[in-house]
């Protein structure tokens, strides 16, 4: 029956007698208001990168937003420099008479192998074929480089964590790619896709080496093709991927390295790539070797001479033109020449860490021909390129001695504290073999220094700028002024990014700031006169810049011609034709110069108190143009209106001509 009242504590009969109510709760607070989403934005950007693993997924957020905050265009921009040439007077990708699958038959340019002026790349063509039909902008083609590049700094990250399982240096090396201020040139211009697509192809065969040996060189050997097929200089893939299989094999793959089976394999798969790459191109893209490699060198010659040119036999890159203005290098003898290069490679690397200066274009003489071999800089630029790869050998040896005798030691993870070793060694000897096609030094390119030359270069200097950025970072004593210092380095490339992009918000914005960045470039101040004349209407300012060009360049025949083309312009032809005269001499064999001059000067009514003079020049360079143009525009001019149509020069502006 229970316990009896007396038994009861005097708690439990008050209980049961009169219940007590439980006391009131408190009232409720009022829930502190939520801080507005600018204030939350730092922590939660901050918990972004230091709680997450920058997998591919994950570093691609970040990498598209700053590509696309420091090198996203104008969308009222228009097409600027080279993309007139490789988009407007594309016949492949702005023709519909041209077959779809003929871009196997086709160079950069559109162009057959008769008329090529170099560089297959039918990647791009296509690409830009396909979006051509969606859109004409060049707003849109250029957003193509801005995704791929923050696909190629996603990779790069993530290839980095999956080397050293640390956040902070994949997120550094990451962060030094995409806001390379030096490669604004490659991600905003919409040429620069080449650049863009090769470097993918590089940094995909770079991810290849993380699959399992039997399935690692059919990976290599497709990113590999891809960038083969997107740019030629790729071919610096063969030892550097098989350079960065043999380093970082222990870290991939920690159980089994076989790190020689592994870096041969990719060698033989880029090896591979590369083959059946030029083997393809001889036979849908077939040119005419040209006289200097012929044939073969007598065998008195170095081994050295004689294996590179044999190489370039086999090779049969297409014939690329040799212009001094945009090239002066042409001109000098081979010793010259490499100081010259070796110069112009010392100012890059100075670019990609202090980007002070950046510009569209070096052409002469603002990158003259040396006048000495040896002095400041072809020496430090020297040592730049042999110093780095003796350091990288130094790097990857010790970090073998390590390993091995950790190994031996019984240690589980023998490579977690070898990452410094394995990023910088792979990173110094990937920058100059990187940009050694295109240093001017094995073969004479269009152009002595563009700075879409560093696309696929910087991808080591970031590597050794990321893997630098962690090591100080390790210090305490250092941490605070390490962390202002990269805070001051990250902020200035993306302010000198963001500059330079803001350049390409038009044709004459571009030549403006280009005659400013290098103003002893004769071509900079001549183009951005005719963008005065062409946008401003504005002749007696375009003809004091011209002045400036042919002040800087004597010698070239287009200063000369649109000096007195200007003058011409102006009603002024009399005065136009000492200079239209100088021109003409100067390049008897320039088709569209002297058709360009002629027909302005026929416009003018300033042909025929010339005919006698005409007909001299024509005499004095028989089988010349200026020989074809002079007696033609004398004896029928009236029955074409001066020069015939189809020789006359591409209006500003235009596509392909229709005849």
């Amino acid at each position: 029956m229970g316990r009896r009242v007396a038994d009861r504590g005097p708690e439990e009969i008050l209980s049961e007698a009169s219940p007590v109510e439980p006391p009131a709760a408190p009232p409720a607070l009022a829930p502190e208001p939520r801080p507005a989403w600018w204030r939350r934005a730092p922590a939660w950007i901050v918990r972004y990168f230091r709680e997450q693993d920058p997998t591919f997924w994950i570093a691609f957020t970040p990498a598209l937003a700053v590509s696309a905050l420091l090198f996203v265009r104008s969308p009222a921009s228009n097409y600027i420099f080279d993309e007139q040439e490789a988009l407007l007077a594309n016949p492949y990708v702005n023709g519909n008479k041209i077959p779809f699958w003929d871009v196997w038959k086709r160079d950069f340019w559109g162009l057959t192998p008769e008329r090529t002026i170099g560089s297959y790349r039918p990647i791009p063509n296509i690409i830009w074929r396909l979006l051509w039909h969606l859109s004409k902008l060049p707003w849109l083609h250029h957003w193509v480089n801005v995704v791929l590049h923050a696909v190629n700094g996603a990779v790069l990250a993530s290839l980095c964590f999956a080397l050293t399982r640390k956040r902070d240096v994949s997120w550094l090396v990451g962060g030094a790619f995409v806001a390379s201020a030096v490669i604004t040139e490659a991600v905003t211009g919409v040429v620069g896709i080449a650049d863009v697509l090769g470097g993918l192809g590089v940094l995909l065969a770079l991810a290849a080496l993380r699959l399992p040996l039997w399935l690692m060189p059919l990976g290599v050997f497709g990113a590999v093709s891809l960038g083969l097929f997107s740019k030629e200089s790729v071919i610096v893939a063969v030892p550097l991927v098989a350079f960065a299989a043999l380093v970082w094999a222990p870290a991939f793959h920690p159980g089994r390295p076989w790190r020689f089976a592994r870096g041969l394999g990719a060698l033989a798969a880029a090896a591979g790539a590369l083959v059946a790459y030029t083997y393809f191109r001889r036979k849908f893209f077939p040119i005419t070797l040209p006289a200097d490699l012929a044939e073969p060198l007598a065998a008195t010659e170095p081994f050295g001479k004689r294996a590179l040119h044999g190489f370039m036999r086999w090779f049969q890159q297409p014939r690329m033109p040799k212009d001094p203005i945009n090239n002066p290098l042409v001109n000098a003898d081979f010793p010259h020449r490499v100081a010259g290069a070796l110069r112009v490679y010392f100012r890059g690397l100075g670019q990609v860490v202090f980007p002070w200066t950046l510009s569209g274009d070096y052409s002469f003489p603002q990158e003259p021909v040396p006048p000495k071999v040896v002095f400041p800089q072809s020496v430090l630029g020297g040592l730049g390129m042999v110093a780095p790869p003796l350091a990288a050998a130094v790097l990857w040896l010790r970090a073998w001695w390590k390993e091995r005798r950790a190994r031996r030691e019984g240690a589980e993870l023998p490579t977690a504290a070898l990452w410094p070793s394995l990023l910088l060694a792979v990173g110094l000897m990937w920058v100059p073999i990187a940009y050694f096609p295109h240093s001017n030094i094995p073969v004479l390119l269009p152009t002595v220094r563009a700075e879409r030359f560093w696309y696929l270069p910087v991808v080591g200097t970031s590597l050794v700028i990321g893997a630098t950025f962690a090591l100080a970072l390790a210090r305490p004593a250092w941490r605070r002024a390490v962390v202002i210092f990269i805070a001051c380095f990250f902020g200035f490339q993306a302010v000198k990014a963001r500059w330079h992009a803001l350049d390409y918000t038009s044709d004459l914005t571009f030549w403006r700031a280009t005659q400013r960045s290098v103003p002893n470039s004769a071509k900079a101040h001549l183009n951005y006169s005719v963008m005065v004349g062409a946008h401003n209407g504005d002749l007696p300012k375009r003809l004091a810049i011209n002045s400036e060009a042919k002040r800087l360049a004597p010698q070239w025949p287009m200063a000369h011609v649109y000096y007195g083309d200007t003058l011409c312009r102006m009603n002024r032809a009399e005065e136009a034709w000492p200079h239209y005269k100088v021109g003409f001499e100067l390049g008897p064999n320039d088709p569209n110069l002297l058709a360009l001059g002629l027909q302005c000067l026929w416009d003018h009514k300033a042909i025929e108190s010339r005919h006698d003079e005409l007909l001299e020049m024509a005499e004095a360079h028989p089988g010349s143009w200026l020989a074809y143009f002079a007696t033609e525009i004398v004896q029928r001019g009236a029955e074409h209106g001066g020069i015939e149509k189809k020789y006359r020069p591409r209006g500003y502006d235009e596509g392909p001509k229709k005849d």
